[in-house]
């Protein structure tokens, strides 16, 4: 990728190499700190630019300025770190201590030009763009063949489903939709009415997790054997239909969160494209918008047993108790939510700006009355707002590596 700056006449032009392989090789790395002013300069910790100038600099002055942008990234060396597995998912050195973050980074610079008004460029600095991962992601769905899709109709896996079949073509692509009580009731007929929109092969399948008692003891591994269970029923159904392999919406940020479900693909050889080809939550999301999928801009609505406390059995009631609970919710107009059900007690988490419209009358009596004829003897409303995981954060570091 070719970037041209100004050099010290309007008129000027430098123009050097940014990939990646090449610029981040120290030696390399030096001599490019050395050879102009106005030349990328990296120490651990941050990312430097020195006065960009603008990919435009007759019209663009403004981007003279200097930026400085923190990368987040690890206070020890660079480029001679260690391979480290993340969730029982290989990642190389590199890759996890550089590329996650800087991609990030990226996302600021694009966003600088933007904002400065530069208009068709994309200029990111030597990073992947969102071009290059969706491209990454069609070579890796072109290496696998036919395939069948975990899907569930929420934003990872419609726009896998997507990929899927804009790639491969729809006779190479199966999409499987679990049904049953851990699932969100209202997800499902939007999830088959967006598979048919695609024009994806779509089958129902009844995975029945709570005739697995390792699933109904919710402990902190629950989601391994829950996915577990799923795989099997996968693996079997691709085998029966002559497809290769098995992939989820697992995507990059997944990697780096909580998840003990990473370890089942990683024992059944089930593949997560997204997360090889880099692709976080926000670069789907972006992604999805280009395609005119309606999941752009959904809210995460994982499994319902994510929202019963550990330790407390999984039931079909305890389950229907939060799906209806959170249903009323959002009829009431709050759109990132979760019934966090601690027995009798049900936790509500909202956004903060919303807090105080659910302890405000009508709206708190409305919620408490429901709440109550739901079957939760308290009813109480979380301050820090919402955040996903917030169950795992009583969870010591020894309770999770066990369950990874």
């Amino acid at each position: 990728m070719h970037r041209t700056f100004g050099e010290n006449k309007p008129n000027q032009t430098q123009s050097f190499d940014c990939a990646q392989d090449k610029f981040f090789e120290s030696a390399d790395r030096r001599q490019k700190a050395e050879y102009s002013p106005r030349s990328f300069a990296l120490w651990p910790g941050r990312l430097r630019i020195d006065r960009i100038n603008s990919l435009y600099p007759v019209r663009k002055p403004a981007l003279w300025k200097e930026m400085v942008f923190f990368a987040h990234l690890i206070t020890e060396p660079l480029f001679n770190t260690p391979a480290k597995l993340s969730n029982g998912v290989y990642k190389p050195g590199n890759d996890q201590y550089y590329n996650r973050h800087i991609s990030r980074c990226s996302s600021t610079v694009e966003h600088s030009f933007r904002k400065a008004g530069v208009v068709g460029s994309n200029p990111t600095i030597g990073f992947m763009n969102l071009q290059d991962k969706y491209n990454s992601l069609q070579q890796i769905l072109e290496e696998l063949g036919g395939v069948v899709v975990a899907y569930s109709g929420g934003v990872d896996s419609t726009f896998l489903l997507k990929a899927a079949v804009d790639t491969l073509g729809a006779e190479n692509v199966l999409a499987c939709i679990s049904v049953g009580p851990a699932e969100p009731g209202s997800q499902f007929e939007r999830a088959v009415k967006i598979a048919k929109s695609i024009g994806a092969n779509l089958k129902t399948i009844e995975a029945d997790e709570l005739s697995d008692p390792n699933f109904t003891a919710n402990k902190a591994d629950r989601c391994f054997h829950c996915k577990s269970h799923l795989c099997k029923i996968l693996l079997d159904i691709a085998e029966e239909q002559g497809f290769k392999h098995v992939i989820f919406g697992t995507n990059y940020d997944d990697l780096d969160d909580y998840r003990p479900g990473n370890r089942a693909m990683k024992v059944f050889g089930i593949r997560s494209p997204l997360a090889e080809a880099k692709l976080t939550k926000e670069d789907i999301r972006q992604l999805s918008r280009q395609m005119k999928l309606p999941t752009a801009d959904l809210p995460s609505s994982p499994c319902l047993a994510s929202r019963i406390a550990y330790g407390l059995e999984v039931t079909e009631l305890r389950l229907k108790q939060i799906d209806e609970a959170e249903d009323f919710l959002r009829s009431l107009g709050f759109v990132e939510l979760r019934i966090r059900h601690h027995d009798t007690i049900a936790r509500i988490e909202v956004n903060p700006q919303d807090i105080i419209k659910v302890t405000t009358e009508p709206l708190r009596s409305q919620i408490v009355k429901k709440m109550k004829s739901l079957g939760f003897k308290f009813v109480t409303v979380d301050l820090q707002g919402f955040r996903s995981g917030s169950l795992n954060e009583p969870l010591s570091e020894e309770e999770k590596r066990k369950s990874l």
